[in-house]
């Protein structure tokens, strides 16, 4: 999903949600004051809708297992500024990709490495 919003701040609140129960996580994101988790809401959302309907999950517990925030494109502008010449302004975007599961992502099984 792109979003017009720099990843830095969208960055904040996917900190808020990862690794959490979708319910606790949605929950989390309405008390939230920032105005990013709106559309972070509507992806968690969106994404609990495809897992139900198009990939048979059960009525279970929805984890959020993975959600990364990258660098999208960047819009360049340009102001005005003295004697004719102008500065720029980036406004950049950001990539945002959720991942659901229903097996809890912080129970992790010890594997046995060999050294």
């Amino acid at each position: 999903m792109n979003l017009r919003a720099s990843p830095r701040k969208l960055k904040l609140v996917a900190d808020l949600v990862r690794g959490k129960k979708l319910a606790e996580a949605l929950q989390q994101l309405d008390a939230s004051l920032l105005a990013l988790a709106q559309p972070v809401v509507k992806l968690l959302r969106s994404a609990e809708a495809n897992a139900k309907n198009n990939h048979k999950f059960g009525e279970g517990v929805l984890w959020v297992s993975k959600i990364e925030v990258g660098q999208g494109p960047v819009l360049k502008r340009w102001r005005p500024a003295a004697r004719g010449s102008a500065h720029p302004i980036r406004r950049p975007m950001a990539h945002l990709k959720l991942e659901l599961s229903d097996i809890n992502p912080k129970s992790k099984t010890k594997v046995a490495t060999k050294k």
